[in-house]
């Protein structure tokens, strides 16, 4: 059986060079060569760590700030519980012990997981055993019903293309071959509309980036939210308008080069907010300011909660709560490099934590 590099080489040989979203897509999600389905990339012994797995808190905080939402928009039953890409789980069941004392919450809940990848699917049920859980392979498979939804580290693995400006008009970057190896290169300059107004605020040679699937999951989760009520709590690493390269691989926790070895390492790279803010208003929604992860989880009373939790600890245990809560929140950490993003219906406020 063929390798994926093998494949993706004669596909190349065949039809010419790829965009960087046809093999990003290719690299993560191949049904046997693909990242997401071939291994399980979260933690110490994967080749990434996201909040949930670094502390309990996380899910903690957001579970309670999405239930508040649900209290302040009148509790409605039944509604979806959801989560884009849920990893191995461990956010959400956090998120469940968290809202648990929340009158009515859990009765009301249905809980829904957009994954994709059967070998994560196993993971959740496992985490997830006491409660009963819907997959669905896609956001348009959710219910018609109040959205209540949280997308932690989803979008920035949702495969980007990218453009490099030339005078008046933009060169795709691609995937293509040299001396039988992979390798980028430009196509020919063409005009892009989705990028039109990029050209008054760029320069020859700056690289933009746009992600092809973000927009229209946005627009379902915006259009479930508008018509039927809810909240989507997005959260991550990226910022208000893409600009210059961002595409990353990570292997055993350290960057790699993203063309050596397809299919072994996540790829990845940062969100730009600002379309999916366009988009979600367009739907009919609101979007709040776009906030700092550290800013967002303080207002919600992380450090109280980290104190709490130190009562009983010492030893290794305490010190490992203190560097979570620092790795989550200080600036230098997580705390910034990571943003916050809800989105609510019209005239309704945002979540706790951020500001309209």
């Amino acid at each position: 059986m063929s390798s994926l590099l093998q494949q993706i080489t004669a596909r190349i040989t065949s039809e010419g060079p790829i965009s960087l979203a046809d093999y990003m897509a290719e690299c993560l999600l191949h049904p046997e060569h693909g990242y997401y389905t071939t291994r399980s990339p979260f933690g110490s012994e994967g080749d990434f760590t996201t909040a949930p797995e670094i502390s309990q808190m996380f899910g903690e905080l957001i579970g309670l700030a999405l239930a508040q939402c649900w209290l302040d928009q009148g509790a409605p039953a039944p509604f979806s519980l959801a989560e884009l890409g849920p990893g191995r789980g461990t956010l959400m069941a956090d998120l469940l012990r968290a809202t648990r004392a929340v009158p009515g919450f859990h009765a009301a809940m249905q809980i829904h997981l957009v994954e994709a990848s059967p070998r994560l699917r196993a993971q959740q049920k496992d985490a997830l055993a006491e409660n009963q859980v819907r997959w669905v392979d896609s956001v348009d498979a959710l219910p018609e019903q109040p959205l209540f939804l949280v997308a932690n580290e989803f979008f920035d693995a949702l495969p980007i293309r990218q453009f490099v400006r030339d005078t008046e008009g933009w060169r795709e970057r691609r995937v293509g071959l040299s001396d039988g190896a992979l390798c980028f290169g430009l196509g020919p300059e063409a005009p892009q509309p989705a990028l039109e107004h990029r050209l008054l605020d760029t320069k020859p040679d700056d690289l933009v980036e746009l992600t092809p699937a973000a927009a229209p999951i946005t627009a379902l989760l915006a259009q479930r939210i508008a018509q039927h009520g809810g909240a989507a709590l997005i959260i991550d690493y990226g910022d208000w308008r893409s600009l210059g390269d961002t595409l990353q691989a990570l292997q055993a926790h350290a960057p790699v080069d993203p063309l050596l070895d397809p299919g072994s390492a996540d790829l990845t790279a940062h969100v730009d907010f600002e379309p999916l803010c366009s988009v979600a208003q367009g739907a009919g929604c609101a979007f709040s300011k776009l906030t700092p992860q550290g800013v967002f989880l303080e207002r919600l009373g992380i450090t109280d909660r980290a104190r709490a939790l130190a009562a009983s600890l010492q030893g290794d245990a305490l010190e490992n709560l203190i560097a979570a809560h620092r790795r989550l929140t200080h600036p230098e950490e997580m705390g910034n490099l990571f943003k916050v993003l809800g989105i609510t219906p019209a005239h309704i406020a945002p979540p706790p934590g951020l500001l309209s």
